[in-house]
């Protein structure tokens, strides 16, 4: 992608439902302090509730700060998308409101984005806050299509990733998909999406703080992740042509099945992972969880101590 100047305009979008004002204030200022040469707007998303004007947040030059309501479908693929479709920016970055961007992000991506326009979108390593200390994680320093059908590649963060907004826009890859199930895997659809026009460059250090000691708004919601990975799943047919990609995603589900207690649909799902990859260990987990042995929040838990989730 070729921009019309080195420091294009960049607008960062923020879903929010409000819960936590602190944190989303501490995400607001992280990005209008960027050393940036560039213009920078944020745009916060508040889904369903009244939108805080965060008036006490103080805007240097060359920022902007909006904070608009959700338009669209309730939930964090519509937020998402109402703020993508009222920001003015060349580019289009996502942070979470209870994550950071450090100074230099945007200054970074945009000069690897500069020296690579054949990438799709640009993300970086992320640093992980989990169990009180710090876990930091690189990206790879290029992504396929077809590496994102083996992995998610968690350490390529939505917080992390920049799109150029008239990609999302037009049908060159569109929107963020509304249509998945409580906008579980949303960010996953799109990198899907994306990759398959071109590849996803990284900068080779973390430029973004993850916060991983909060409850996850997935936090339990176990059909919400079947519905959406199921989703996913479908969508996609070629996930076909990576056996152990397929039996990631299957093993998934039937982790998420057995938490549920639907022990059948757990096993099936365990049978067709293991099929294709015997060292899938969710499928393992599932046949644990199905049995009784532990409770899936309890196993979910220990993972994401590690800096990785299910």
């Amino acid at each position: 992608m070729k921009f019309e100047s080195s420091a294009p305009a960049v607008s960062a979008v923020i879903a929010t439902n409000g819960k936590r004002p602190e944190t989303l204030r501490t995400a607001v200022r992280s990005i209008l302090d960027q050393d940036y040469a560039g213009f920078i707007e944020v745009v916060v998303v508040y889904d369903r509730v009244e939108p805080d004007l965060l008036e006490d947040v103080q805007v240097p030059e060359n920022r902007k700060l909006n904070t608009i309501a959700n338009t669209r479908t309730g939930g964090l693929a519509g937020g998402r998308n109402s703020g993508i479709l009222a920001a003015t920016g060349e580019i289009i970055g996502f942070c979470d409101d209870d994550d950071y961007w450090m100074p230099t992000k945007l200054t970074e991506q945009l000069a690897l984005w500069n020296a690579h326009p054949e990438a799709v979108a640009v993300s970086s390593g992320i640093t992980v806050r989990s169990g009180g200390r710090d876990i930091e994680r690189l990206a790879p320093k290029r992504a396929s299509f077809d590496d994102f059908l083996l992995s998610r590649i968690t350490e390529i963060h939505p917080s992390a990733m920049l799109y150029a907004r008239q990609d999302l826009v037009t049908d060159h890859l569109g929107l963020v998909d509304e249509e998945l199930p409580a906008s579980y895997g949303e960010d996953y659809d799109l990198l899907l999406r994306a990759t398959r026009y071109g590849d996803v460059f990284s900068v080779q250090k973390p430029l973004i703080l993850v916060l991983w000691d909060r409850p996850s708004f997935f936090a339990g919601k176990w059909q919400a992740m079947a519905d959406g990975l199921t989703y996913i799943l479908q969508k996609f047919p070629e996930f076909e042509r990576s056996p152990r990609g397929l039996a990631r995603i299957a093993g998934q589900i039937a982790f998420v099945h057995a938490a549920l207690g639907h022990r059948d649909l757990a096993r099936s799902y365990a049978r067709s992972a293991l099929k294709r990859d015997k060292k899938q260990l969710r499928a393992w987990a599932a046949y644990v969880v199905a049995l009784g042995i532990v409770k899936p929040q309890l196993l979910l838990d220990l993972v994401q101590k590690t800096g990785r989730g299910l």
